[in-house]
């Protein structure tokens, strides 16, 4: 079984996203705001070494549809549209088999690259699939919310970069919504202006109480 990780960029009250996403502001209100540490103007050497690690070749990555694509129910290239193909351009930043979760299946979109997305629709043939895929490297989970909360509900997470962003959003999406009992390890800590980023293990915590 190889490594299980994630990452995602979050308010101090817990959000991974604002609140009333649109395809104009696919991260919600203010939700860019979380990413400036290695998508703004930083010169700060710390978020350049964490941007580096989440850059990081991985053997596969699973992903949510709501961080894939701006839109919901079925694709539309079934009506005659053409099919959303990502954020990132003809050049995604993965560079391996991403996994995208969705209750519509669609044949695979490959990327130049090395990107293909393959549609599956449940977290468990996900990360079997990706776990297959990956063969001795890192799997990750690449976000959004819904996604890393089935990876802790079905405890296949070993670590979790956490990227806290000085700014309280309000409302949005949270990774933890519904977790009960969750007890993580911080066991890196790395700080800039624009965020700390925490490394938290979720193996060994014991009682620490």
């Amino acid at each position: 079984m190889p490594k299980v990780t994630a990452h995602l960029s979050i308010s101090l009250d817990g959000y991974v996203a604002g609140p009333r996403q649109t395809r104009e502001e696919p991260l919600g209100v203010l939700g860019e705001d979380l990413h400036l540490w290695h998508l703004g103007q930083t010169d700060n050497d710390v978020d350049h070494a964490m941007t580096a690690r989440i850059l990081a070749p991985r053997g596969a990555y699973v992903m949510g549809r709501n961080m894939y694509a701006p839109d919901r129910g079925e694709w539309a290239d079934a009506a005659g549209g053409e099919m959303w193909r990502g954020w990132w351009g003809e050049d995604p930043p993965y560079h391996a088999p991403v996994f995208v979760l969705t209750h519509y299946p669609h044949d695979p979109v490959e990327m130049e690259g090395g990107t293909t997305f393959h549609f599956v629709t449940s977290f468990e043939e996900a990360m079997e699939r990706a776990v297959e895929a990956a063969g001795d490297d890192t799997v990750t989970i690449a976000g959004g919310a819904s996604a890393v909360r089935q990876g802790f509900e079905a405890g296949v997470i070993d670590e979790i970069m956490l990227s806290h962003a000085p700014i309280v959003l309000g409302g949005g999406e949270s990774p933890f919504a519904g977790l009960a009992n969750l007890r993580l390890k911080p066991i890196e800590v790395h700080a800039s202006p624009n965020a700390t980023h925490i490394v938290y293990s979720t193996r060994d915590v014991g009682d620490t109480s």
